[in-house]
């Protein structure tokens, strides 16, 4: 074992508390692959680390055809690792943090359709503890927009009648809404959890066994019941926060408490999950500007519909 090594594993350990052993094992991987090529580099210690060790590791790594989604990645489990470093007094500065993150291509989440996932969540079970359990994980779920992992997170103590306490990616807090169908079904689950849950178990959600719902049970109870229910498509815990956010915004419009309720930190992270049409963008500028408000008769807005400067003719120059 290098001397770089041990620092690695501390970082792993720490990452088990909070996120899905996926992603432990992608940043391990991550990690690897630097302190290989810092063996290679003969680079012995983390301190003398630097923005052009990275460039050129990250260089690298795309050569060899490393896809910039895997990049991005790699930079991130190097950012959060560094930032560790430097709270343990090892590291100066974090040359991660001054490196560009590769840009991806957007992948626009698909929602289960409203009408379907209502019908798919009000469909009879048995009522047995573990059908009470996985009734009260789904509507929490889509409820309250939750990640997997803040899914398997929560605790009893996390838990009010109206709201809930969850830590997102980056141990970041925040508040989230509970809905008045996940409530009520998680009244009905905390009737019975005791059955499940040993005396001192923390977890909100518990197996058979007695112990916290681990993330690839919750994924493979929720792929069954989409099954069994009939859902035309796969479910997952992801696939329901992207309905959350979808059938919000849809409703709502607003953007910004989207972003707040499903913890993003920045806006564009959120526009992902937006479908707004070209109409309701044209309604909110024709609502919003002060020189582009529509009136009535002869003070009518001078673009009409179909005289729209953005709406081109098929043989009209575009560029001009």
């Amino acid at each position: 074992m290098s001397a770089l090594e041990p620092l690695v594993d501390m970082f792993i350990e720490h990452l088990r508390y909070r996120h899905s052993p996926a992603t432990v094992d992608a940043y391990r991987r991550d990690l690897a692959a630097l302190t290989a090529f810092m063996a290679r580099e003969d680079i012995s210690s983390w301190d003398v680390l630097d923005i052009h060790h990275l460039r050129r590791f990250l260089g690298r790594e795309r050569t060899r055809g490393l896809a910039a989604r895997s990049l991005a990645r790699r930079q991130a489990a190097i950012r959060r690792f560094c930032d560790l470093l430097i709270e343990q007094g090892l590291m100066s500065h974090n040359p991660a943090r001054l490196l560009d993150t590769p840009k991806m291509p957007r992948h626009l989440p698909r929602p289960v359709d409203v009408d379907v996932l209502g019908q798919f969540l009000d469909t009879p079970h048995d009522g047995s503890p573990l059908a009470l359990r996985d009734q009260a994980m789904l509507e929490l779920c889509y409820s309250s927009g939750l990640r997997l992992a803040e899914l398997a997170g929560m605790d009893l103590a996390d838990i009010d009648t109206q709201r809930a306490r969850v830590l997102g990616k980056g141990d970041k807090p925040r508040q989230v809404p509970i809905g008045r169908r996940a409530a009520s079904a998680l009244a009905e689950w905390l009737k019975i959890r005791g059955m499940l849950a040993g005396p001192h178990e923390p977890a909100l959600f518990v197996g058979a066994r007695g112990q916290r719902l681990g993330h690839r049970a919750i994924q493979l109870r929720m792929a069954r019941l989409g099954r069994e229910r009939g859902l035309p498509e796969h479910l997952h815990p992801h696939r329901l926060r992207h309905s959350f956010a979808s059938h919000l915004l849809e409703s709502s419009q607003d953007l910004r408490a989207v972003q707040e309720l499903l913890g993003h930190a920045h806006l564009s992270t959120t526009q992902v999950y937006t479908r707004l049409d070209w109409q309701h963008l044209a309604d909110t500028f024709d609502r919003a500007h002060p020189r582009a408000h529509r009136k009535t008769g002869a003070d009518q807005h001078p673009f009409s519909h179909e005289a729209s400067p953005f709406r081109t003719s098929d043989h009209q120059d575009e560029t001009q």
